[in-house]
């Protein structure tokens, strides 16, 4: 399914001129090297292009289509009219030794026989530079030392005369074309992909951009050893992916994954999305909808008020179409190979509505200095982590299971529930806005907390034990804090982890400290003590008994109850 709607949406583009046809790649160029007619260099020039990241403004460089890239794992395999300084000058960092010589070589070798017979005067020129070039004398190049470190940074090179770019000559164009039809039959089978009978491609080009493998790219369809292999097939003969389909999917994913605005990173997992039709309005709304930042919330809101209320959903005065087929692939590396953390796909109406049931989960009263209406995975995910550590990554299978979760609006992973519950213990009881939220969003999805009433704010009506214990423990560390004024220390940094696991243990402990801080508040003001022991002796009279031990469920709702009571506290100070 994956590699079909990779097709499927390559053979999109394509239609739409945004894609390489077969045979032909888009590469990222730093640099054009600038040749006379008689093959010598008259300069080099950056082809890179300014872009914003967040605040900051980088150099990146630029997009070019180009003959098909070969995939290089060892030995020496040269490209035509793209590649890096080794094979296109004969140069690296140190300068020009036998491995780069013979890096040139091969790119020479190449060039001369697809070249032969092609007389236009670029192509002229490029036979040239390769008769003439002498690695050996570059570093002694003015052009080339100004920026020696910059071109061999392992950055792509093509060749231009002017304005001119070698791989846009007709000649040469037509050259590559004529050695694609020339290629030697292979090894002829039913494609599993497209289900038409042709050569199977034995090798398919890396995937680049995929956080954490290898900067030459790494395989998502691969077999190497023969414990991977059967049948005494070997290399991706196993796979029995036909050369077209292996070209349109790798082509179609390195696209994706080329697209920094439409890739996100969570983890050690990369996602990327799109929609069948190849219109990226689909993919904005997406962005905006898991990853929401303050100067989208309104188009967001919009969104899932237009979905609640069964209207057309509009952005930028286009509607969008709910029956659009839209797709989620996370990618994770896995040594030089990439593995498939998940793969999701449904119609893009069903997904935004997915989408807004889990921002309605996860609704709960916040702070007034905290102005976003939406929490986004990364978020969710961030809260689960130590955040004063310089590893800031979560645990590897939760990103994807988290998605997952939100997108087909199913049980959220265990594992995020616990974290946050861990986090909340290791920190002796501090607890967020994000972290109530995602229990209260695990509560009502796993455990059917919405049934008890409306948990967005303080519910006084429940009678629910662990709620009700974390209320209390909450107005007794405000008892604490009124009677001894501002303190450093209280009674949630020594017995909330205790009292949150084993109420019976801790809370006849609780009580015996509350008297003492109520005589203290009585003898101030008399009528605060009043208004504590009302409201405790109300909480009390919800509780048949003490439980010795909560469940992990049940220390959720605990927290929860203990969260609501502090913010129900502010608020009644604001209202005074």
């Amino acid at each position: 399914m994956i590699l079909q709607a990779l097709v499927k949406y390559y053979e999109t583009l394509l239609q739409q001129g945004k894609m390489a046809s077969e045979g032909w790649c888009q590469a990222k160029v730093s640099y054009a090297v600038n040749l006379r007619e008689d093959g010598s260099v008259k300069g080099i020039m950056s082809l890179k292009q300014e872009e914003e990241r967040g605040k900051k403004t980088v150099w990146i460089p630029a997009i070019r289509t180009v003959p098909e890239m070969v995939s290089r794992s060892s030995g020496i395999c040269a490209n035509f009219l793209c590649d890096n300084s080794k094979f296109m000058l004969g140069i690296d960092t140190q300068g020009s030794g036998k491995r780069v010589q013979e890096c040139f070589d091969a790119a020479k070798e190449k060039h001369l026989s697809i070249l032969n017979g092609v007389e236009s005067r670029m192509a002229k020129a490029v036979k040239a530079f390769f008769c003439t070039w002498d690695p050996k004398t570059a570093k002694t190049n003015p052009r080339l030392q100004e920026i020696w470190e910059d071109i061999t940074d392992g950055g792509n090179l093509i060749f231009v005369m002017d304005a001119s770019e070698a791989q846009e000559d007709e000649a040469i164009r037509q050259a590559w074309q004529n050695l694609q039809t020339e290629k030697e039959e292979g090894q002829k089978g039913i494609c599993l992909v497209t289900g038409r009978k042709e050569n199977i491609a034995r090798i398919h080009t890396k995937i680049k951009g995929v956080q954490g493998a290898q900067s030459s790219g790494a395989s998502l369809v691969s077999f190497n050893e023969p414990a991977f292999e059967s049948y005494g097939k070997k290399q991706s003969y196993n796979a029995s992916v036909g050369e077209y389909a292996a070209f349109a999917y790798t082509t179609a994913l390195n696209y994706l994954l080329s697209q920094q605005k439409y890739v996100f990173r969570f983890g050690d997992t990369t996602v990327v999305f799109w929609a069948e039709s190849g219109e990226k309005l689909y993919q904005d709304v997406f962005r905006m909808s898991v990853r929401p930042v303050k100067n989208n919330q309104e188009v967001i809101r919009n969104v899932f008020e237009n979905l609640r209320r069964n209207q057309a959903v509009m952005v930028d005065d286009i509607s969008l179409d709910p029956e659009q087929q839209f797709y989620i692939l996370g990618l994770a590396p896995n040594a030089a190979r990439l593995s498939v953390r998940f793969f999701y796909q449904n119609n893009f109406g069903m997904i935004l509505e997915n989408l807004r049931n889990h921002y309605s989960r996860m609704q709960i009263v916040k702070p007034q200095w905290k102005e976003e209406e939406y929490l986004g995975i990364d978020d969710m995910l961030f809260e689960t982590v130590n955040q004063n550590t310089r590893d800031k990554n979560p645990l590897p299978n939760l990103p994807g299971g988290v998605l997952r979760a939100v997108l087909s609006d199913s049980r959220y992973p265990e594992n995020l529930y616990s974290s946050v519950i861990i986090r909340i213990r290791a920190e002796q009881g501090k607890i967020t806005y994000g972290r109530a939220a995602i229990i209260k969003a695990c509560l009502i999805q796993n455990y059917h907390l919405q049934k008890e009433g409306n948990f967005v704010a303080l519910n006084q009506e429940t009678n629910d034990t662990p709620y009700v214990l974390g209320r209390m423990f909450a107005l007794l560390e405000a008892i604490q804090k009124e009677a001894n004024g501002e303190i450093n220390t209280t009674i949630r940094d020594k017995y909330f982890n205790a009292a949150c696991a084993n109420p019976a243990t801790i809370f006849s402990i609780l009580m015996k400290l509350k008297n003492s801080h109520i005589r203290k508040i009585e003898k101030k003001e008399e009528w605060k003590k009043i208004y504590y022991e009302k409201q405790l002796t109300e909480l009390m009279g919800k509780i048949n008994a003490y439980p010795k031990m909560l469940t992990l469920e049940e220390q959720g709702r605990f927290i929860l109850g203990y969260y609501h009571q502090v913010q129900k506290k502010y608020e009644k100070r604001e209202e005074q």
